[in-house]
């Protein structure tokens, strides 16, 4: 802000120079034009900040949404361990009927993994991965 304050005290000068040359009848006019030089830069300086903080604000909006536990609800693991298990019954089904024991665990087995990919992914570090956070 050195640079700005710098020009703002040439302006005040050149006003105060321009005041001694003209006279008194010109006062009112080089305070007003001056104090709107004054009011622009104001104005530039708190609309920097505000574009900034507004940048700020996206992108920490951004970066949120992309995490999975903002976007992850009770509601929606309820809802995906209820629609496992109404699953598992017809896999279950067609798996022991057609392989029968090894059918069976096949079935379950994708049943458990899949929820165990959706636990991970909706709480990362479940599994012994908090260690790696600070690596970072």
């Amino acid at each position: 802000m050195d640079g700005q304050d710098t020009d703002l005290k040439k302006e005040l000068d050149a006003t105060l120079q321009t005041r001694r040359e003209l006279g008194e009848e010109y006062e009112s006019a080089l305070v007003d034009s001056f104090l709107e030089k004054v009011d622009q830069r104001i104005d530039d300086v708190v609309e920097r900040r505000v574009r900034r903080q507004l940048a700020e604000q996206q992108m920490t909006t951004a970066r949120d949404s992309r995490s999975p536990r903002s976007t992850d609800s009770f509601g929606e693991r309820f809802g995906f361990g209820i629609v496992s298990l109404v699953l598992a019954v017809p896999l279950s089904a067609i798996g022991g009927g057609i392989a029968h024991l090894p059918g069976l665990l096949t079935a379950w087995a994708g049943i458990v993994g899949v929820n165990v990919v959706q636990a991970a992914r909706t709480n990362p570090g479940l599994f012994g991965r908090r260690g790696s956070g600070r690596e970072d």
